[in-house]
């Protein structure tokens, strides 16, 4: 995973948590329910980001193997 993708996903997941616990504390439910979005955002970045990570490395595999 590049750096910098890791950076933002963990940047959301973060914030989202600091979001969620500070809804729980003021009883701002819709707060909350934003930071648990970001939070998910972040995960769903991780995954994409690991899934892009795979695609790559398949494709450099299929280069190498077509120049042998």
């Amino acid at each position: 995973m590049a750096l910098e993708d890791k950076f933002d996903s963990t940047k959301d997941k973060v914030a989202g948590k600091a979001k969620e616990v500070e809804g729980k504390v003021t009883g701002d439910e819709s707060r909350e329910a934003e930071g648990k979005a970001q939070g998910i955002l972040g995960k769903a970045k991780d995954k994409l980001s690991d899934a892009k990570e795979s695609v790559e490395d398949v494709a450099e595999d299929i280069k190498k193997k077509f120049k042998k």
